[in-house]
């Protein structure tokens, strides 16, 4: 994922080594907030020139520290208004629609039916390029007569990354791990090869999240005369990085 920029990326070191980031007011005051949101009251102002140190993130809001030690929240919109240490301006970038076009990272949960059984699947993607990418997801399938795990390798193209809703289409191939229910007759597991494509459908929702919406259809090669053709149906959200 594109990180939230230099400034962020010191933020979440920081963070993970106990060190507040320090930044100095640049317009004529920024407003301390109670608590992470505009419905919580001001209770102090801190003026041009002075120096405060940011301590941690929730979502567009900010936990800083002034100088005579009140700490309060600031919307990313003022922090925006501050200058780091060497005298640049922190510039945050903003999750949304164009960032997601732009992101190398995304992983996600979907469930649906396969087959006629129960699936559940996480992935993890790396995005090539804004309209390609590649996937490696691993489901759990939960039938009435057999439980089966599987992982994909998949390439993605997507038609229209800069649009809020964007088709989707899918090509892979990969593993797939039966195991029959227990029964009167004892039948062994039995690990095939698969090979799929598919079709689907991106919407981006807000911030770093997306649903998704997905049809594939699948060769199960066996080991016995006549290959197998299941649909897949899944549907779920992702976020990307």
């Amino acid at each position: 994922m594109r990180e939230l920029v230099i400034f962020v990326v010191m933020l979440a070191c920081a963070a993970a080594h106990g060190r507040p980031v320090p930044v100095t007011v640049d317009e004529p005051y920024i407003e301390l907030h109670t608590g992470p949101g505009r419905g919580y009251p001001v209770f102090h102002v801190v003026d041009r020139g002075e120096r405060i140190e940011v301590l941690g993130q929730r979502t567009t809001w900010f936990r800083v520290r002034t100088v005579r030690g009140k700490k309060g929240w600031v919307h990313q919109e003022q922090i925006e208004q501050t200058l780091r240490a060497d005298g640049s301006a922190v510039d945050i970038e903003r999750l949304d629609l164009e960032s997601f076009s732009k992101r190398r990272f995304e992983m996600g949960v979907l469930g649906g039916d396969y087959g006629g059984a129960n699936v559940i699947s996480v992935y993890g993607a790396y995005a090539l390029s804004p309209h390609l990418s590649t996937e490696l997801s691993v489901s759990q399938g939960l039938g009435s007569f057999s439980d089966s795990q599987f992982v994909n390798l998949n390439v993605v193209h997507q038609l229209f990354p800069e649009r809020r809703l964007s088709p989707t289409f899918t090509l892979g191939t990969g593993v797939i791990r039966t195991q029959p229910r227990a029964t009167l007759v004892a039948t062994e597991d039995r690990t095939d090869q698969t090979a799929h494509v598919g079709v689907g459908v991106r919407a981006y929702v807000t911030r770093a999240f997306v649903f998704r919406l997905e049809y594939k259809s699948y060769v199960v090669f066996t080991s016995r005369d006549d290959n197998e053709e299941i649909d897949e149906w899944k549907a779920g959200f992702s976020f990307f990085l």
